[in-house]
């Protein structure tokens, strides 16, 4: 191999390893316990402990099913969030605190967004938008309820399967958007926030 040919295989290999750290090649999934004695800590846009709130507009918490685990790409994968069933065009909205980390087009999310806690320890993804709300922009403090865009069925969702994917990833220090463990969100949106 010649010295342009080994520095061209160098180049392509640590673009690959770049471009493959990015990527989530979906590692064991955590699901946050359910059991009655145990307490489930959930993330918190203050230090009132307050729980999430239902990210889709007139989505009562009886209505979420668990869809966590779920079998994916023909078995190849789990599910890694829930999904919320709603009209396309449905009001997405903040489920707590926190900032708009960025806004992302991609092949299985589709139209998405990453929302971080107030307290930057947990990223909410959001995915499958129609659309996102005006003036929306990475950087931007968001409160909880606040309209972020809109039910759709982009990326892989299917045409016409109108609905939100709803993630939840814990982040470790220093991790960015697409980083971070992923957590079961549905005990945290199906039982009622505490405290108001």
């Amino acid at each position: 191999m010649t010295r342009l040919g080994a520095i061209i295989l160098l180049i392509i290999v640590v673009v690959g390893v770049g471009f493959a750290s990015m990527l989530s090649f979906g590692g064991v999934p955590t699901r946050v316990s359910r059991s009655a004695d145990e307490t489930v800590v959930a993330p918190s846009s203050a230090s009132d402990g307050a729980g999430l709130s239902v990210p889709v507009a007139g989505v009562r918490r009886e209505a979420l099913h668990d869809s966590w685990g779920e079998a994916r790409e023909g078995g190849e994968r789990g599910h890694q969030g829930i999904d919320i069933m709603a009209p396309g065009g449905t009001p997405v909205i903040a489920t707590a605190d926190g900032w708009i980390e960025k806004l992302f087009e991609s092949g299985r999310g589709g139209t998405t967004l990453y929302q971080r806690s107030a307290d930057g320890r947990w990223v909410y993804y959001y995915a499958h938008l129609a659309g996102y709300a005006s003036g929306l922009r990475e950087g931007l403090r968001v409160g909880r309820g606040q309209l972020l865009g809109y039910v759709g069925d982009s990326g892989n969702a299917g045409a016409g399967n109108y609905h939100l994917h709803f993630g939840l990833s814990r982040m470790g220090a220093g991790e960015r958007w697409w980083q971070g463990e992923s957590v079961d969100p549905y005990p945290l949106l199906a039982r009622p926030r505490s405290g108001r």
